[in-house]
Formats: C-alpha cells, sequence, structure tokens
C-alpha cells in the first residue's frame, strides 16, 4: 500500500523499478551457455524473466544487470522478444551484491525491487504480494514455508539439532525495498566489506526489519539440469508454450 494514502500496489502514484540480476554462469547447470540464456519452451529463461514484469502496470522500469561481455546480447534479446521497459542493460560486478548496487543506481523510482534472472515461474499476483508487505515494513521478501524436517549438522556429519520447521520459511526473489533504505545499507556494507547472501540480509544487518510475504512452490531457480524439464513442464501448464517444444 502507499506510504501515505494506505492505497494498495498499483494504485495512483505507485514507481517500482525491477532490478533483475543476470550476471552468474551458474556452473552447477554444467552447460558451455550461461544459464539465463539456455532455451526454456523455445524462449530464453531470461526473456521469460523479463516478460513477467515487462506486463505489470506497478513496473515503470526494468534494470537488467548482466556479465559486461553479454551487455549488447542482452539488449538485442529484450529488443527481439518486445519487452518495452527494459531502460538499462548495466555490466554487473563481482559479487551479486555489487551488481544490485550497480542496477539500483540506474533505477528511476523510489521503489526497487531485486529479482533472479533464472526465476521465470514468479506471478504477477505473487510479485504484488511482497510489494504490499514493503509499502507496510520497508522491505519484504517472497518465501514458502518450509515443508521438510531440517536438521543442523556439524562438519562430522553428526545431526546437532533440529529446527522447528514452523518457524522456517525458503526465501525467494523478488524482494522489495524502499529503494533510500536498500541504497543505504548497500553502501555501509561496501565500507565495511561486509557481503551478504542475499538483500535482505544486507538490510537486516542494519536493524531494519523485513517482512515474509508468502509465494509459491513453483517460483524455483533455475539451477541445474534437472530444474529445466520441471520448469517447462510447470510454464507449458500456464499456457506458456507447448510442451512438445524444444526446452
Amino acid at each position: 500500500m502507499n506510504e501515505a494514502k494506505g492505497e494498495p500496489a498499483g494504485g495512483a502514484g505507485t514507481q517500482w523499478s525491477a532490478v533483475i540480476v543476470a550476471a552468474g554462469r551458474g556452473t552447477r547447470m554444467g552447460a558451455a551457455e550461461s544459464k539465463q540464456y539456455l532455451p526454456l519452451l523455445n524462449k530464453p529463461i531470461l526473456a521469460h524473466t523479463l516478460a513477467v514484469f515487462d506486463g505489470m502496470s506497478e513496473i515503470r522500469d526494468i534494470v537488467l544487470v548482466t556479465e559486461a561481455g553479454d551487455v549488447e546480447r542482452c539488449r538485442r534479446l529484450a529488443a527481439e522478444h518486445g519487452l518495452r521497459k527494459v531502460a538499462a542493460v548495466v555490466p554487473g560486478g563481482g559479487e551479486r551484491q555489487h551488481s544490485v548496487r550497480l542496477g539500483l543506481a540506474a533505477a528511476r523510482t523510489p521503489w526497487v525491487m531485486v529479482h533472479d534472472g533464472v526465476r521465470p515461474l514468479v506471478t504477477p499476483e505473487s510479485v504484488r504480494r511482497c510489494m504490499e508487505a514493503a509499502y507496510r515494513h520497508g522491505a519484504a521478501v517472497l518465501a514458502v514455508p518450509v515443508k521438510d524436517t531440517i536438521k543442523k549438522v556439524d562438519a562430522a556429519g553428526i545431526i546437532e539439532s533440529t529446527p522447528d520447521r514452523r518457524s522456517l520459511w525458503a526465501i525467494q526473489t523478488p524482494q522489495a525495498f524502499r529503494r533510500d533504505l536498500l541504497e543505504q545499507c548497500h553502501s555501509r556494507a561496501e565500507r565495511e566489506g561486509f557481503v551478504g547472501t542475499d538483500d535482505a540480509m544486507v538490510v537486516e544487518r542494519y536493524g531494519h526489519p523485513v517482512a515474509v510475504a508468502e509465494g509459491d512452490y513453483t517460483n524455483i531457480k533455475i539451477t541445474t539440469p534437472d530444474d529445466l524439464p520441471y520448469a517447462a513442464f510447470l510454464l507449458a501448464g500456464r499456457g506458456g508454450g507447448t510442451s512438445g517444444g524444444a526446452l
């Protein structure tokens, strides 16, 4: 909702930038090609991801962060797939956190969300839930409750403890923030040499609460070869392509 008027996400005056991070190579995929460019139902994975945000009225612009050598390739990809909201394609940094900071510098709005380029199955409905939680708290992440029992294991492979899974959530993206808050936390982290595993961790480090908005179990991150056929199955079920086509 709007900070001043309590309007829902997408209400009058709402402005969001989406920073899509696609600068990694993904060695666990075992492919010569960077995983974000692998075909998924006849389009690159990254094209599917960008299309979700490109089609949302709440999104004013998209900043795509990629490897320096892929900047022109990504500009062509956006043009070829009619992705009109891709306002900037910028080279990333050595760590994901550095790439996000570079993307933030190119964003144009007071509110920003950060999303993995290889999560093409996120839904607009989930994105909006994350937006609304961010309006209330200044920072929010998509997440799902953990289904399995989790064990904490020591270096020798012996179980140390069993956390209560009712308090455990698996974190996804997008992660949504008031832009000035995220920029301040990233700047402070850079000065201190701190590198977190995600943007929420950077914000948490400096004492700001981060809310959880419930996402979907289908919002998978395509990381290993096994993820591709599952993603194709899910996407085809939504009408995103035909299961008989190339992955």
